[in-house]
């Protein structure tokens, strides 16, 4: 192919042909940077005539749109040097096109060691590429926008809620005060420690960075620590211990987890220690492995079995609880105390401990 080339004139028109055939929009520039050759799709693209365009600055083409200084400057620099430049974008309302986004790029070619040289300059539209971009930006922003309202609007919601079973607590244990009947005090407050063990996850979530999530050790820690401060009483000192590994669980396992707790730690605080002893206390452990866990109550009490899971409302709630849990119940009694176990799956505890230890 070369070899067939046997004069400049040669060289132009093949020169003028690969210009012609490029399908983004091209123009050559001489060291004063004015036009001497531009592509079919040049003209094209800005829709302009080559008796405007051929022989005249780039700067001024149409309504000067080109005259940036910034561009002018980097274009200048490129004259006779070999650093090109690149991607440099170019923001502008074209007569007769509407507003286009470019990215030009320039190189200088010497030609025979001439002091003269060319300058190529190429463009790319992506106007439709930083468009979409926009968009993309603009509906992140959005979506950003929309999540932090719904968090906004959980955290109210959860707020409400929370001081609503306050409230309610506090109307159980007005009325548990004021009854004769000393069946029906005991269920009233029943009923208050299993409203505040809900209440204590609304207080978690009310506190926490996520709106979804519990973090399990500080949750027991205080819901175990508010159930023994309205249970026990001076004349029977009974300790209760939470050992909890560091995981959290939504929400909604975190109410019927706490719940399970409510429901065993008032058991075991009833029917554990009908007598006053000095070492009694009750453990309740949290234990993860993966996707599985354990939850365990334990005392060091009378280890009746029926004092585990006496008959009742309670049964049925812990029961129906470890179900929606997709767990299984064990309970155990000898001795040394009683102790009650729910797991997910087949999870195995790696601590053979008991209330006493």
């Amino acid at each position: 192919m070369i070899s067939r080339i046997q004069s400049i004139k040669d060289v132009r028109t093949l020169a003028v042909a690969i210009v012609e055939t490029i399908p983004e929009p091209f123009v050559v520039l001489d060291d004063k940077l004015s036009v001497i050759l531009a592509s079919r799709s040049f003209y094209r693209t800005f829709k302009v005539d080559p008796d405007d365009t051929l022989n005249r600055p780039l700067y001024e083409l149409g309504n000067r749109q080109w005259d940036i200084p910034v561009l002018r400057d980097l274009l200048e620099r490129v004259v006779g040097e070999t650093t090109p430049m690149e991607n440099f974008e170019v923001e502008h309302d074209f007569p007769n096109v509407g507003p286009k986004t470019m990215l030009l790029s320039a190189r200088s070619v010497p030609f025979d060691g001439k002091r003269n040289p060319t300058v190529l300059l190429a463009f790319v539209d992506v106007t439709d590429r930083r468009l979409a971009e926009r968009q993309k930006d603009d509906l992140l922003a959005q979506t950003e926008e929309l999540l932090r309202q719904k968090n906004v609007l959980l955290q109210e919601l959860q707020h409400r809620v929370a001081n609503s079973l306050q409230i309610i607590a506090s109307i159980l244990m007005l009325k548990a005060r004021a009854v004769s009947s000393e069946e029906t005090r005991h269920h009233l407050e029943d009923a208050r420690l299993r409203v505040m063990s809900v209440a204590a996850v609304q207080q978690h979530l009310n506190s926490s960075a996520a709106v979804d999530k519990v973090e399990m050790g500080s949750y027991l820690s205080k819901l175990c620590e508010s159930l023994a401060a309205s249970m026990i009483g001076e004349r029977q000192a009974i300790a209760v211990r939470v050992m909890a590994d560091d995981a959290e669980v939504d929400s909604g396992a975190a109410v019927n987890i706490g719940l399970i707790v409510t429901e065993l730690l008032i058991n075991a605080i009833k029917h554990a220690f009908p007598t006053p002893r000095a070492d009694a206390q009750v453990l309740v452990t949290y234990e993860v492995d993966a996707a599985d866990w354990q939850l365990t109550v334990s005392d060091n009490g009378i280890g009746k079995p029926e004092a585990a899971m006496s008959p009742g409302l309670g049964t049925t709630i812990v029961k129906a609880l470890v179900e929606q849990l997709d767990a299984r119940l064990e309970t155990s009694a000898g001795p040394k105390g009683t102790t009650v176990a729910i797991a997910r799956t087949t999870f195995v505890s790696r601590y053979p401990f008991s209330a006493t230890a």
